[in-house]
């Protein structure tokens, strides 16, 4: 199970949408690695000028790698932090994650960063069993 999700907000999916507060409190309550590292990513980005800010630093265990794998796999998960967040997320190698700024999708660095090449060129040996 991805999400623990409270008896309460079950309720509210039974009658009906939830409210998308809602639904990042879940989230952050349930991959609090992966809420964590994103949201600290945004402040990153948020400081300086850069068009992105990324994390390079494999996760502690396998859990949390979990958590993030979790978070980015699921479309509602990741479009739900996308908003909560106001950036668009971008993920390689089981643990790159990084954050752009909105209106960058387009450019050189956020088409660099997501292309087949760099995906390649960013292939080690330890990336194989993740």
């Amino acid at each position: 199970m991805s999400l623990n999700v409270t008896p309460e907000l079950l309720a509210q999916a039974e009658q009906g949408e939830i409210r998308e507060q809602d639904f990042v409190a879940t989230v952050r309550e349930s991959l609090p690695y992966a809420y964590e590292l994103i949201a600290g990513l945004v402040g990153s980005l948020r400081e300086g000028d850069a068009e992105f800010a990324d994390n390079q630093t494999p996760p502690p265990s396998e859990a949390e790698r979990g958590q993030l794998l979790r978070a980015l796999a699921s479309d509602a998960i990741r479009g739900s932090l996308e908003r909560h967040f106001g950036v668009t997320l971008a993920f390689m190698n089981c643990h790159r994650v990084a954050v752009f700024r909105p209106g960058t999708e387009e450019g050189p660095t956020y088409t660099r960063f997501t292309s087949t090449r760099s995906q390649i060129l960013n292939q080690s040996p330890e990336f194989r069993d993740c």
